[in-house]
């Protein structure tokens, strides 16, 4: 059983490489410019799309947002109370949206005290649960 094993797996494997070579068709002028066809294309011409080369640096810009969750809230006196990474607080007075599973539920303005990473907040407009977003 072992040695049908041995001589099965190399053979799969060699078929699943030779599989994969012919799986992407795709057509090359130059080795920097991929040549696609555009459907909407009215001159009847084939576009050229830029590739980015071996060669090129990516440039990573940081996003400066700053985003913290809801830990506690009051509707009767709607506000809430805002935890955020350490060195990353929001401005007293600053507008922050919340968001619920990516989806715009409200807003709040921050009203301080700040106290390490949480701060307080009066909710401006829509509601709040915990666990919310906040930026």
């Amino acid at each position: 059983m072992r040695i049908v094993l041995l001589l099965l797996v190399p053979g799969v494997l060699a078929l699943g490489c030779a599989h994969r070579k012919g799986a992407v068709p795709q057509t090359w002028e130059d080795p920097g410019i991929l040549m696609a066809s555009v459907p909407a294309n009215t001159s009847g011409k084939n576009q050229t799309l830029n590739v980015p080369a071996a060669n090129q640096k990516l440039i990573v810009t940081p996003e400066n947002a700053v985003v913290g969750k809801v830990t506690t809230v009051n509707q009767t006196a709607r506000f809430v109370v805002l935890s955020f990474p350490v060195g990353h607080m929001p401005a007293v007075e600053q507008q922050l949206g919340l968001f619920r599973r990516g989806l715009k539920v409200g807003e709040v303005k921050v009203t301080g005290p700040q106290l390490d990473e949480n701060t307080v907040a009066d909710i401006v407009a829509g509601d709040s649960e915990v666990g919310d977003e906040v930026r």
